[in-house]
């Protein structure tokens, strides 16, 4: 239970850090993508990097929640659409449980996960 609970402060602390990194103030940590104009949405490889250096289980969890939306819904998941599936409530149920099944390297779950990713919905 304690786990949980220090687990959730870590993402509810990323998502803080997310949101407040997403202000007026602009610096770029990845390359420039020519032709691609600036949404001012923070790219998700930095959005994976943070959650690395913060939480490896929910860094894991979320690339793995990536690559699945991606196969699944044929589009790329954006690094706001992550965001939300972190941060609302009390998380996407899919991701929540990809960020665990990554945690125990459960393979059989993350691929039963996989498999529920509803695209009608969004990443919520």
């Amino acid at each position: 239970m304690q786990r949980a609970r220090h687990f959730a402060a870590t993402l509810l602390a990323l998502s803080g850090l997310v949101v407040a990194g997403s202000g007026p103030v602009h610096a770029q940590t990845s390359p420039a993508q020519p032709g691609t104009p600036s949404t001012g949405e923070m790219p998700i490889e930095d959005y994976l990097a943070l959650l690395a250096r913060i939480a490896p289980a929910a860094h894991d969890g979320a690339r793995a929640y990536r690559q699945a939306w991606l196969q699944r819904c044929g589009r790329p998941l954006t690094a706001a659409e992550l965001r939300v599936a972190m941060a609302v409530g009390d998380g996407n149920p899919v991701l929540m449980g990809m960020i665990r099944a990554s945690h125990l390297r459960d393979a059989a779950a993350l691929a039963s996960l996989a498999s529920q990713i509803d695209c009608t919905r969004g990443a919520r």
